[in-house]
Order: structure tokens, then C-alpha cells, then sequence
């Protein structure tokens, strides 16, 4: 039993006790890292680049790719540096703040989603009203209400786990410092730690989960009003990609906290931990890019005078082509 003021670092135990598995783990969560942020940096480019981007849905499309970086960044770097190190230690001070960030960071990634439901409810049900209401003005005001919000969720959980007094050990079962893992290491409070985490959850969970699903229910019911098959689709393949990120996320998220209550495995609970830290913000580029025709033209013009300049270097013969 341990008291936080005489606390000066805990442990991961990460994913793998097996040596020989460090250096591939080492390499898998580099890759799909540089891949994430990647890809996530060429959205917020081709966006801030193109004028036909400059849109509400744009907007939030960028400031979610921004914090899917941000997101990925509070996990993974500390990860890869133990799995290179062969050192599992954290530092109190760093533990509480990966914690903070990634509380931070998870709780906008929901908050946005929620945002770019709404969007998409104005655009389908109200397209005369969609310029009138949709304004920069309340597209701001959103993103900084969804970065408050998060930011109290975030200080709330630092508080909560500064209340900690006793521990009853210092491993914690996943790669990172998972704020509902740090609170099971509570010697004592167990009931409150508990109550807290489903206060929170209903809380900051609740209105975003109702927010999405009534903006769901309410484009399903107006697409199915529109008379031609065509019309249906046009209106609701705008909704798809988005769709299918709230389905990664909250199907991830879900999973991993249903993996973690049935099994009592740490190796468990740390791979299902994977699935929405790591596997969403790598997958949401490539859903955003791969299924919408407006963003993906837009990846393409950027790469294109790279391409034919590479042409014209090996095949001098291009630049007539080009030319005409």
C-alpha cells in the first residue's frame, strides 16, 4: 500500500512480456504512428489549401484530424520509448498528464463527432437555412465549446486521481496511463472511484451519443422522403464517412470496455485498448479520403505536379506531352 506523496514513478506492463516480441511491436506501432499522423496532416493541408474545402464540414473534417494527432501522440511516443528502452516506468507527473491529455483529446474526438452530426442534420433537413446557420461564427463557437468541455473532463480526472491517497500496487495493466485503469489502483474507494466513472460517463457520454443519434434519426427520416432512388443516395453518401468513424469509434471503445469487463486478463484490457487509441486515428484517414470524391481530387491535384515533374525528368519527351 503506497501513498501518492511518496510516489515517484509507476509501471506499464504494456502489451508483451516476451523479449523477442519488443522489437516488432516496436516496429508495427512506429509504422501505423507515421502513418496517423501523416495521413491526418495531409487532411488538414488539402483543406486549408483548397477554397472548394473551406466549409463547415471541411472545418470540422481538420480540427478532427488535428486532435486524432494529438490523440495518438499521448500514447504512443512514451510507448515506443519503453519498448526501446525495455523500461516500463512512468513518472507520477507524467502519468497524471498522459492521462489528462488523453482524457482531453478522447473526450473532443466525441464532441466533434457530435458536431459534424449536427452538421450533417442541417445540411439534409434544412439545406435553404444550412449558409444561415451553419455560420463561421457558430462553427467556432462549437470547436471551442467541444475544447472547454473537454479540457474540464480532463482537469476533473486529475483531480479525482490527486484524491487518491493508498495504492494498493503501482502496475498499471495497459501501455499507457489509462484514467479508469489509474483509478482501479485505488486501495481504498473503490464505490466512489466507481460512481465517479459512470457520473462522468453519463455526463460527457450521454448528450453526445443522444446528439448523434437524434441528428441520425432525423436525416434517415427526411432521405427517406425524398421520391427518387438517386436522391437518396446523393443525400445520404455525404453521411458515410462520418458514420463510419462514429461506428470505429464507439464500436472500438465499446469493445474495449466490454473486453476488459469480462476478461480480467491485463494483456486483454491492453489490446482492447489498442483498438480505439491506435487502430481509429490510423483508419479515419483513410476513410475520410477513400470516400469522399471532393477530398480525394484534392489529394490527387496536390501530388499531381510532383508526379509529372518526376515525368518530365526521366521522360524529357513528357514535356510535349504536357504541353501540348
Amino acid at each position: 500500500m503506497c501513498n501518492l506523496t511518496h510516489i515517484s514513478e509507476f509501471y506499464l506492463l504494456g502489451l508483451s512480456d516476451d523479449p523477442e516480441l519488443q522489437p516488432m511491436l516496436f516496429g508495427l506501432f512506429l509504422s501505423m504512428y507515421l502513418i496517423t499522423v501523416l495521413g491526418n496532416l495531409l487532411i488538414i493541408l488539402a483543406v486549408s489549401s483548397d477554397p472548394h474545402l473551406h466549409t463547415p464540414m471541411y472545418f470540422f473534417l481538420s480540427i478532427l484530424s488535428l486532435d486524432d494527432i494529438c490523440f495518438i501522440s499521448t500514447t504512443i511516443p512514451k510507448m515506443l520509448v519503453n519498448l526501446q528502452s525495455r523500461s516500463r516506468s512512468i513518472s507520477c507527473a507524467g502519468c497524471l498528464t498522459q492521462m489528462c491529455l488523453f482524457t482531453v483529446f478522447g473526450c473532443m474526438d466525441f464532441m466533434l463527432l457530435t458536431a459534424m452530426a449536427f452538421d450533417r442534420f442541417v445540411a439534409i433537413c434544412h439545406p435553404l437555412n444550412y449558409p444561415l446557420i451553419m455560420n463561421p461564427c457558430l462553427c467556432v463557437s462549437l470547436i471551442l465549446l467541444s475544447f472547454v468541455t473537454s479540457f474540464l473532463d480532463g482537469q476533473l480526472h486529475v483531480w479525482m486521481a490527486l484524491q487518491m491517497t493508498n495504492f494498493k500496487k503501482l502496475e498499471i495493466p495497459d501501455f499507457f496511463c489509462d484514467p479508469s485503469q489509474f483509478l482501479d489502483l485505488s486501495y481504498k474507494g473503490t464505490l466512489t472511484n466507481a460512481i465517479f466513472k459512470y457520473v462522468v460517463a453519463i455526463i460527457y457520454g450521454f448528450p453526445t451519443i443522444f446528439g448523434i443519434l437524434f441528428s441520425y434519426y432525423k436525416i434517415i427520416s427526411s432521405v427517406l422522403r425524398i421520391p427518387s432512388s438517386g436522391g437518396k443516395y446523393k443525400a445520404f453518401s455525404t453521411c458515410v464517412s462520418h458514420l463510419s468513424v462514429v461506428c470505429l469509434f464507439f464500436g472500438t471503445g465499446l469493445a474495449a470496455y466490454i473486453g476488459s469487463a469480462v476478461s480480467h486478463s491485463t494483456r486483454v484490457s491492453a489490446v482492447s485498448s489498442v483498438m480505439y487509441t491506435v487502430v481509429t486515428p490510423f483508419l479515419n484517414p483513410f476513410i475520410y479520403s477513400l470516400r469522399n470524391r471532393e477530398l480525394k481530387n484534392v489529394l490527387i491535384k496536390m501530388f499531381k505536379p510532383e508526379l509529372e515533374t518526376r515525368s518530365i525528368i526521366d521522360d524529357p519527351g513528357a514535356l510535349e506531352k504536357i504541353t501540348g
